[in-house]
């Protein structure tokens, strides 16, 4: 094929070859390097009757094969070559919207066969329709006149390497050593824009050929009508390279992506995180990027020079097919990459937000707002509340220098909890004037989407619940930052079970968790802080009102009446027939007035509902209808034991004792019984013990010759009975916050042990 070429620089388009050769003639231009003349497209001046410029490719074939088994044998060589050619000027230069252009010129430049147009360019189209306001025209003319001339530099290079048939190997380096002060992303971008402008060019002349006659008189002498007649050979061979294009365009995205990270992130200088940008090799992938760019523009090259004798190469069909899948392979391992760099970014960012938040919430404040702005994100939303009762939007200022509560719960809220919250809620701010009513609560949805992703069902979740609200809340929980999500949960020790944090109008978190106090005395623990719950404490005795408080407003009035009152729970139909009628005939023995009301069992089910409907029917005794004050009983029982185990208390406590003790009734699954009189005289028993003790009445009797010491007399027989074989077992539910290492037995006094227990419905 030697023989063909013109090289001779003294040789002009007027000493051709004879007539009879049937041949091409293209005119010469100067190659920036090497002084010769030569042709953009092709040197060679084709000959019809010797065999096309591929044959002396294939002949060449044992040099490409040897390089190829060097590139495969010898990855570390191949990538110390590369690396040995980067030697950048430390110039930052934004190539983002170049990369647009040419991404814009690949959409556009889609190849329009007669049997195509309407599947590939019809695809393109739909792009375009993505595409057309992304494309930047900011920065693009900075951008060009840096670039202008390195992009007209490699686009000589590769027409004068390609005309040469140099190897794809050789080309690419040449062009990193061309480009070496220019960091890898724009290396990529120069030598990606080089290519875009000759297959612009191309497609350009082959979409306005049949309707521009200055594109259709071009294309003649280009040969282009008989080219693109070629549809069998040619539509798949565009079709690979289209799909190397695309392989070509997301690489370099992501090696910019890369870029990006260094240069606009404070927390990308970690040590760990440059290890982790080194394991993505951007240099090589930077090459195959360049070296897929040498081999499309080469057949592009090639096919303009062979015209309508172009044939197809199996050995090309499989290299390019090669480089769409190594870099297709590339890309899966970019990204992987740059998904941990963005993950320990956010590691670093959310650790240092943590960092930050802790020190604010430790530091007084003249008020609360600065505290709220750190919990509520709001700075590009200056309306981050939502406020049930008006259904508005709200600034942070509207908690200005107030005590708040703030709510912390996932989106599942249990049905009584927070209809007993939004009763107590209605109830202190129906005088707005009292003292106690002077908070707010916000509610904090504690949703971690590092956990599980947003999705609309929770969307929708999310806005039942506000909208069932009176109070305020964030208006979306993506307000709320991760590092926020964090301090919730390992300072403030949040684990499901709904809590109430305390911050006064200064911002300072007064208690952790009010959710107790709230439930044990209402507005009266207000401001609801540490000091105030020590307070209530050392001013409470074990009585009745302390037990039972406002389940039944019927105890008020049976208290005020002197009458002796009775509450008693389990589940033992049987049991419960047997201990309410004998109850209710040694107080007619005894003459006493008795009350007695049916408390259930934790959660109730549909079993405390059926024994609701005996005991009300059968006229035992009286019953709780509404379920929710029956949970409200055992659930503000249990915040009397987590309230009482945070003071400075023994082990021995009496008020403590009691607590456990009734708490340890409900787990044992069996009967019990609490009797009373007034706010000074209570006992308790199990139900086999507290039957046993009815049933001998007879016998003890005579201790109760005055009504009015009926109650101590029945605790000196329970406690007669009690044995190291009667002891309890304590079963709380929902463990969360805190709890105590230690917990003794209420009948033997000695430490129980402590177990994990999973339980159903146990209908």
């Amino acid at each position: 094929m030697a023989s063909n070429m013109n090289t001779n620089p003294a040789v002009t388009h007027h000493e051709m070859v004879p007539s009879n050769m049937n041949t091409k003639v293209i005119n010469p231009v100067m190659s920036h390097d090497s002084g010769h003349h030569i042709n953009p497209l092709n040197t060679k001046i084709i000959n019809n009757s010797v065999p096309k410029p591929l044959a002396a490719t294939r002949r060449r074939g044992g040099d490409h094969d040897h390089h190829q088994m060097f590139i495969k044998s010898d990855d570390n060589a191949l990538i110390k070559h590369i690396e040995d050619s980067h030697s950048p000027d430390g110039r930052d230069l934004n190539v983002k919207p170049l990369l647009h252009i040419i991404e814009d010129i690949m959409l556009r430049a889609a190849p329009a066969f007669p049997d195509h147009l309407h599947g590939g360019q019809a695809q393109a189209q739909a792009h375009l329709e993505g595409l057309e306001h992304k494309v930047p025209h900011a920065g693009l003319t900075e951008i060009l006149s840096y670039l202008a001339y390195p992009i007209h530099t490699i686009t000589s290079e590769l027409i004068s390497k390609c005309s040469n048939k140099e190897d794809v190997h050789s080309t690419t380096m040449a062009l990193l050593h061309l480009l070496a002060n220019y960091s890898w992303d724009v290396k990529v971008v120069i030598t990606f824009a080089a290519f875009a402008q000759q297959y612009g060019e191309f497609w350009l002349l082959v979409h306005q050929c049949t309707t521009d006659p200055l594109a259709k008189s071009v294309s003649i002498l280009k040969d282009l009508p008989e080219i693109m007649e070629r549809t069998d050979v040619l539509k798949p061979k565009f079709d690979a390279i289209t799909n190397l294009i695309n392989k070509m365009l997301d690489v370099t995205k992501c090696i910019i992506e890369f870029k990006d990270l260094r240069s606009t992130s404070q927390y990308a200088t970690t040590q760990e995180l440059d290890m982790l940008i080194n394991k993505a090799h951007i240099s090589t992938a930077a090459y195959w990027t360049m070296r897929s760019a040498v081999m499309c523009a080469a057949l592009l090259l090639n096919l303009i020079a062979t015209g309508h004798e172009y044939i197809s190469s199996t050995s090309e069909d499989w290299e390019i097919s090669s480089l769409a899948h190594k870099l297709a392979n590339m890309m899966d391992h970019l990204s992987k990459v740059l998904e941990l760099c963005y993950q320990k970014i956010e590691e670093k960012r959310q650790q240092d937000a943590f960092e930050a938040l802790v020190r604010l919430l430790k530091t007084p404040h003249i008020d609360n707002v600065k505290t709220f702005s750190a919990l509520i994100y709001s700075k590009d939303d200056r309306l981050p509340l939502f406020h049930g009762t008006l259904k508005r939007r709200e600034g942070l200022d509207v908690l200005r220098r107030k005590h708040v509560l703030l709510l912390l719960s996932d989106l599942d809220i249990a049905t009584q909890e927070f209809f007993v919250l939004h009763h107590m809620y209605e109830e202190s701010k129906a005088q707005p004037s009292r003292p106690e009513s002077q908070y707010e609560v916000v509610w904090l949805p504690v949703v971690d989407k590092n956990l599980s992703p947003w999705t609309e069902a929770k969307q929708m979740k999310f806005e039942e619940v506000q909208s069932t609200m009176p109070w305020y809340s964030v208006a979306h929980p993506s307000m709320i930052d991760p590092a926020v999500i964090r301090y919730i949960k390992e300072i403030w020790g949040f684990n499901k079970k709904p809590q109430l944090v305390v911050l006064d109008p200064q911002g300072k978190e007064t208690n952790n968790n009010a959710y107790h106090m709230l439930w044990i005395w209402g507005s009266l623990a207000f401001p609801y802080t540490k000091s105030r719950e020590e307070a209530l404490w050392r001013e409470q005795t074990w009585n009745i009102e302390l037990l039972a408080d406002s389940i039944d407003q019927n105890i008020f009035t049976w208290i005020g009446e002197g009458k002796y009152i009775c509450l008693y729970g389990g589940e033992d139909m049987e049991w419960i027939r047997s201990f309410t009628t004998m109850a209710r005939a040694v107080a007619n023995a005894a003459r006493i007035p008795l009350e007695m009301l049916y408390v259930g069992k934790r959660n109730p089910k549909e079993r405390i509902r059926r024994n609701n409907a005996v005991i009300h029917a059968e006229n035992l005794s009286h019953v709780i209808h509404d379920q929710t004050l029956i949970w409200f009983f055992w659930e503000r029982l249990e915040s009397m034991w987590r309230s009482r185990t945070q003071q400075d208390i023994g082990e021995t406590d009496p008020i403590l004792q009691e607590i456990v003790s009734i708490l340890s009734f409900d787990g044992s699954n069996q009967g019990w019984a609490v009797f009373s009189r007034g706010l000074a005289e209570m006992t308790r028993g199990k139900g086999d013990l507290m039957v046993q003790v009815l049933r001998n009445f007879e016998h003890w009797k005579h201790e109760v010759t005055d009504g009015t010491v009926f109650v101590p007399a029945l605790d000196r027989q329970l406690r007669a009975l009690h044995s190291p074989h009667h002891c309890t077992r304590l079963v709380l539910p929902g463990i969360s916050g805190h709890i105590p290492e230690r917990v003794v037995c209420t009948e033997c006094g000695r430490p129980m042990e402590k177990f994990i227990m999973y339980t159903c419905c146990n209908e």
